[in-house]
Parts: C-alpha cells; structure tokens; sequence
C-alpha cells in the first residue's frame, strides 16, 4: 500500500496495524531534498531520544520501499542515523539499509526473502507461516492481528510459539498500555 488514502481500497493487504495522522503535525510537512529530510529526521532523534541512544529512524508504510532510494540514504547516513525499515516484503530492499523487519502479507509475493527479521501478524488466511522458516532471518517473530478478534489472536500466537520455538511472539506494546 502506498500509504495514500486513495490507494487503500486496491491494496494486496486489508489490515493495517499504523495509525496514520497525516504529514501536517510535528516534524511533518514536505521536504524539498533528501538532505532536509534527513536534517529534519535528526533534529527530531535529537529533540526527543534517549540521552545515550544512538540515532535511529524507522521507516514504515505503506510501503517504505516506494519511497526510499539511495539518496536518501545517503541523506540519513550522513547524518550518522541507522536506518531500519519494515517492509511487506514485496520490493527488494538496498543493501545500505542498517535493519530490515519483513512483515509479509498472504496474497502478496514475497520478493525480500532476507534481513534482521521476518514479523508475521498472524493468524492470516491463505498463509502458512512454517513456509517462511527456511527463509535468511535472524530473528523469527508471530505477532497476534490486532482487531475484535485480539485476545484469540493473542492465544494463538502463544500457542504456535510454545510449540514451534524456531518462532518469538512480538507485541504491539503500546496498544496494550493505551498508548499512541
């Protein structure tokens, strides 16, 4: 999905687990070159992180990769930022980027088939997630479908991870806190 309202309808996945507000409120807007983007990016880790932390930015969607390019990689990276994203899955992703998350949907073709780690919201219809086990991920994770069916889907995941340990659950820890 591209991230634009008017794309959803046509989009391979029907859920969405980020909370879109728009590019108007604090550090949005557009950015002219990849350069502001990147300053802009900074001034942001710089306003908000942790004293010690090093700087970070993750890049989600829609779709990360419809956006990225090697400009602006280069843009954050001279910016000493670590670039992670999280991807469907479908678009290969640069090898310049710090951390890649795969979050593949059922219907879509999976193209990415390495990086940091693979997160499926599961239950999905139509996907088998022991397909994805042969796949180059450090990290392997199950994370419960977030909707009316939340504490079912919870159950689930934490049936399959205690059965199939090649497999972590990942919670949206936020949303259990009532957190934006």
């Amino acid at each position: 999905w591209s991230g634009r309202e008017q794309d959803r309808e046509t989009a391979i996945c029907d859920f969405c687990d980020t909370d879109f507000v728009g590019t108007d409120g604090p550090g949005g807007g557009k950015f002219d070159t990849a350069e502001a983007l990147a300053i802009a990016v900074k001034n942001e880790w710089e306003c908000h992180a942790p004293v010690d932390g090093a700087p970070f930015t993750v890049l989600t969607g829609g779709e990360p990769l419809l956006q990225l390019d090697a400009p602006l990689i280069a843009a954050l990276h001279s910016q000493d930022l670590e670039i992670a994203i999280e991807t469907n899955g479908t678009l290969p992703a640069p090898d310049a980027i710090d951390w890649v998350c795969v979050s593949p949907k059922a219907s879509a073709d999976l193209v990415q088939r390495s990086g940091d780690e693979l997160k499926i919201v599961y239950p999905q219809p139509g996907m088998d997630v022991a397909d994805f086990e042969r796949f180059a991920f450090n990290h392997f994770f199950l994370q419960p479908m977030d909707g009316p069916d939340i504490v079912p889907n919870t159950e689930l995941v934490a049936e399959y991870c205690e059965t199939h340990p090649h497999w972590k659950m990942s919670l949206q820890t936020h949303k259990i806190f009532g957190l934006p």
